[in-house]
């Protein structure tokens, strides 16, 4: 085979590639985008919210987070819930995002007794397969930015959850651009999760969403 053919070829493959990768976004968004709001009064009213962890500086939530733990206490304030699990990585204590959040909902009026806490929500997908099968919820209201939700969401029905995105946009964010361009990716990678079924790095034992919060850190 010439180099013109196996150029020809690599050229075939990467069109094909990116027809794949877009048509999957494409029918992730279409099935998920009714069930994504963007008004806290339009919010069907759940038990639970699942708020994902994102980046923190110097011990203090960084604008997607704080954006994201305030879009959850505005539910919480409107009585569209009644308890918040928070996910995210503590794999270290350089970076602990769980210790920052629950602090950031507790200064800000949540009761902490309706505070529950994911230590190893190290991915959406980990959060997600962790809120079913660890914390034993069947339906929540997922938040994050809106790039991010139709993800989200699709796991989160995939895997039984009934989920409900609202999105925490609030201004600009540093790096969208490739965070936007890097869920197209990370909507293929969640749909072949989904398909071979995998299993988060953790698991442990059941913490029930209905019963005592885990708020103080085992």
């Amino acid at each position: 085979m010439n180099i013109k053919n196996i150029i020809k070829l690599l050229l075939y493959a990467i069109i094909l590639s990116v027809i794949i990768v877009l048509g999957i976004n494409l029918l992730v968004k279409h099935q998920t985008d009714p069930s994504i709001y963007f008004n806290a009064q339009n919010v069907p009213k759940t038990r639970v919210a699942i708020i994902f962890g994102a980046g923190i500086n110097n011990n203090k939530p960084g604008k997607y987070l704080k954006d994201r733990l305030d879009a959850g206490i505005k539910l919480y304030n409107n009585q569209k819930i009644d308890k918040i699990l928070l996910s995210g990585d503590n794999g270290t204590d350089a970076h602990d995002e769980l210790t920052v959040m629950k602090i950031y909902c507790y200064e800000h009026g949540v009761d902490t007794s309706k505070i529950y806490l994911d230590y190893a929500g190290f991915d959406s997908y980990s959060t997600l397969y962790r809120s079913k099968f660890i914390f034993k919820i069947d339906t929540a209201i997922l938040v994050s930015q809106k790039y991010h939700l139709n993800r989200c969401v699709n796991i989160g029905n995939k895997l039984g959850i009934k989920s409900y995105g609202f999105a925490a946009d609030q201004g600009t964010y540093q790096g969208f651009k490739y965070a936007s361009f890097r869920e197209y990716l990370a909507i293929v990678k969640s749909a072949i999760d989904l398909i071979i079924d995998r299993k988060p790095r953790f698991l442990g034992e059941p913490v029930d969403i209905n019963g005592p919060s885990n708020y103080t850190k085992q």
